[in-house]
């Protein structure tokens, strides 16, 4: 046995080590460590293989409802979904504010690449420190690149949820330091995610923009503002940004039963609207990449692979893509999507959309699958 003065004598002389050692640590070690201290707060296996060397440390995630995990619970807005039946499929069917039946991409995409299983919402006042390491998502259910959508709903801007990344910075700058914060800003995924809203709903159902703009120039003010967004990222200190397409919109089953006439087809105006401005942003984006240092900007098309979804469901296993699986499907979103009102399809799985506009979990796995499998290279 040892004797208990000996073995203090060992951790002190082990202890005085390590400190010299960490003393003589080289920038290189430095980064070591750094990884080191990322990899002990990810213990998700990742299913996307990435480059040799090559680390992804979190997910940050902008825009709408697509990628919202609750902050619109904890904001005053109709534009919510914290009840039954949503979350119907998530942990026990807890419904936590996202507009699905379980996991939305944000989740989806954070657990692919190995970061995590769920990405929090940075509102919610549960979030841990060692969450926001690997990162949280801003987005805001009914938000947009036009200012005035998130206005109309009274949901969070994009301009605010620029202003909670600064403040999610200096967060990070608090508890780990100004450089780990830094290599974690270049190192991570950004991802926006937005469009849908300014064009089904500030211009084409609200007509809030009509008297103004054509669908040529509303188009060209998504663009530039998707365009400042993107670049104001890189200035906060972003290097990986990805921003999705606008979806086939005039597809989805509200605007279906809105615009799509008696038969409810797809209403071809607003997925025109959704085509031009992916031309004009995808255009905005190789121009970033080639004029700011570093910058990885990566053109997400979603348009192509959903609507390939929504033509062809029985490819990809699913039975119904017309109709969403609450209520009669044609109609119900957020708060018109509720237990009082509204029964849910007997089997979530055969259908494409949960809600009126948003897809189902099976959906959003089945889209990242073909996302990331054409895309993650992209960023590094």
């Amino acid at each position: 046995m040892y004797k208990q003065g000996t073995v203090r004598d060992a951790k002190n002389i082990f202890l005085l080590t390590m400190k010299l050692v960490l003393s003589r640590l080289t920038s290189c070690c430095f980064y070591a460590t750094v990884l080191l201290f990322l990899t002990a707060a990810c213990s998700v296996n990742s299913s996307v293989e990435l480059p040799a060397n090559v680390t992804v440390p979190a997910l940050l995630l902008f825009g709408d409802s697509i990628a919202d995990t609750g902050n619109n619970n904890y904001i005053k807005t109709l534009v919510k979904c914290n009840f039954p039946p949503y979350g119907k499929d998530f942990g026990g069917g807890v419904p936590t504010g996202r507009f699905c039946d379980g996991k939305v991409p944000s989740d989806i995409i954070a657990k692919e690449l190995g970061i995590k299983d769920t990405l929090p919402a940075y509102l919610d006042p549960t979030v841990l420190p060692q969450d926001l390491v690997t990162g949280v998502t801003f987005a805001s259910g009914g938000s947009g690149f036009d200012p005035l959508t998130p206005k109309l709903v009274s949901v969070i801007s994009l301009s605010d949820q620029l202003k909670y990344l600064k403040e999610y910075i200096g967060k990070l700058e608090a508890m780990i330091g100004g450089e780990k914060t830094k290599f974690i800003l270049t190192n991570s995924i950004f991802l926006v995610v937005a469009g849908s809203d300014d064009i089904a709903n500030t211009y084409f159902t609200m007509r809030a923009r009509k008297l103004q703009y054509d669908v040529s120039a509303y188009t060209d003010l998504m663009a530039n503002s998707a365009s400042s967004f993107t670049q104001k990222l890189y200035e906060l200190g972003a290097r990986r940004i990805g921003v999705f397409s606008a979806p086939p919109v005039g597809c989805v089953p509200a605007q279906r039963t809105l615009a799509g006439g008696a038969e409810r087809k797809c209403a071809e105006p607003l997925n025109e609207a959704a085509k031009l401005f992916n031309s004009k942003i995808s255009k905005k984006l190789d121009y970033l990449a080639s004029s700011l240092p570093n910058g990885r900007f990566v053109y997400v098309d979603i348009y192509n692979p959903l609507l390939d979804l929504i033509q062809n469901p029985q490819k990809y296993g699913f039975q119904v893509a017309d109709k969403g699986c609450c209520g009669t499907g044609g109609f119900e979103v957020s708060i018109l999507c509720n237990q009082y009102t509204s029964v849910t399809c007997a089997n979530v799985s055969d259908h494409i959309f949960w809600d009126s506009y948003h897809p189902t979990e099976s959906a959003y796995k089945a889209l990242v699958s073909l996302i990331l499998g054409e895309y993650v290279n992209k960023f590094f």
